[in-house]
């Protein structure tokens, strides 16, 4: 498939509320090309997660456009053209593990046989194989995101939307999703958006880092890493890793100062 993966152009977006109109994108514009990993950081409230739901269909623009493989986010949404994984896991209590993942295939009407390879892949791809007959709260935290995951991939879709799915994990466990993260990307050559509010995961993680101001969410800069594909975790003690973390840190600071 041609064409980037995502295509921002001029988007903006208000929110009505009861105190009036809150405008949470302003004027983005942002190229998301196919199988690049971007981590979008910011202050909180500063349209990461709008960004992401704008393209996964989930708020709808005031002007300005978004593409998503080249055509409207609705279309991609009906062809499944995305996963998203959402902050929390998400995962129904009642349902095992591979029930969980085998949810959004149950809604679409895959057949039985299908919906258990396509679970059975996606754990493995997480490295959850075996934990299909498990209950959620018999899983760690990180396990029951590497579900959530799972869940995301097990429609194979081309692009996966991640809102800061390892924000509540403990230090250990993050740094242990971010390499298993990378290495899933690495074999997979998916497409990655992911929303962050940690400089190292953003620059640990990223091929473009792209730093946004507080509302109205503008878009600051957007940082190329010049770090090779493969990283170790020692590579954040690096000279170029540090110096793409100042830099981002830099740019978090202009943007606030841009709106004191």
């Amino acid at each position: 498939m041609d064409g980037p993966a995502i295509e921002a152009s001029g988007l903006n977006l208000v929110f009505e509320t009861n105190d009036g109109p809150v405008q949470a994108l302003k004027d983005v514009n942002l190229t998301i090309r196919r199988g690049e990993f971007v981590s979008f950081i910011g202050p909180s409230g500063c349209g990461k997660t709008t960004f992401l739901r704008a393209a996964a269909d989930l708020e709808t623009p005031t002007s300005g456009a978004i593409r998503v493989n080249g055509t409207s986010p609705a279309a991609a949404r009906e062809a499944r053209a995305y996963g998203y994984v959402f902050q929390a896991a998400g995962l129904f209590p009642w349902r095992t593990i591979a029930g969980n993942v085998r949810l959004p295939l149950e809604i679409m009407g895959y057949p039985r046989a299908e919906q258990e390879a396509r679970a059975a892949r996606a754990l493995a791809m997480v490295e959850l194989a075996g934990f299909e007959k498990k209950f959620p709260w018999q899983l760690s935290g990180g396990m029951q995101q590497r579900a959530s995951i799972a869940r995301a991939l097990a429609f194979d879709a081309d692009l996966l939307l991640m809102d800061e799915p390892f924000g509540a994990l403990d230090e250990i466990v993050r740094d242990k999703l971010n390499e298993q993260l990378l290495d899933l990307w690495a074999r997979t050559g998916k497409t990655i958006a992911f929303v962050t509010h940690s400089i190292p995961e953003a620059v640990y993680l990223s091929t473009r880092i792209v730093v946004m101001s507080p509302r109205p969410g503008r878009v600051t800069d957007v940082i190329e890493s010049p770090l090779p594909k493969e990283r170790p975790l020692h590579i954040r003690e690096s000279a170029e890793f540090l110096a793409i973390a100042a830099r981002v840190r830099d740019g978090l600071r202009a943007g606030i100062g841009d709106d004191v």
